[in-house]
C-alpha cells in the first residue's frame, strides 16, 4: 500500500473498507452518518436507508482493495480496486469526507 502521508485508512475510511471485504451490510451503513451523502460516479445516494440499498445490489460480494491513502482536509482520498462480485473490477478514487470517527460524504469515481 503507497501512501502520502498515512500508513492506513483512517478508521472510519477503513470500517468501510473492512465492511465491504466482510460482506457486512450494516457495518457498511453504520460507517456513514445517518444523513451522509454518496456520489456514485453521478448518482446520489443520500441516508442510510439509501446507502444500505445502493451497497446490498451493488457492493456487497464484491472485494476491495487500498492502493493508496492522501490525506486531505477533513478526509481522505482512497485509490481502491474494487472488483464486484463476478468481475475483475476496476480502479476508482473513494474520496472520503470524516467528522466525529464516521464518514459524512462519500465520492466514488473511476481512477
Amino acid at each position: 500500500m503507497k501512501n502520502s502521508s498515512n500508513p492506513t485508512p483512517s478508521p472510519a475510511a477503513l470500517a468501510y473498507v473492512q465492511a465491504v471485504n466482510a460482506a457486512d451490510l450494516q457495518a457498511l451503513v453504520n460507517a456513514f452518518t445517518p444523513t451522509a451523502t454518496i456520489v456514485d460516479v453521478h448518482r446520489d445516494i443520500t441516508g442510510h436507508a439509501a446507502i444500505e440499498t445502493w451497497a446490498h445490489n451493488e457492493v456487497m460480494g464484491g472485494s476491495l482493495e487500498v492502493l493508496e491513502v492522501t490525506e486531505y482536509p477533513g478526509g481522505q482520498d482512497l485509490l481502491v480496486h474494487f472488483s464486484p462480485k463476478g468481475s475483475n473490477g476496476f480502479r476508482a478514487h473513494y474520496r472520503f469526507d470524516i467528522a466525529g470517527g464516521k464518514i459524512t460524504g462519500a465520492n466514488l469515481q473511476y481512477a
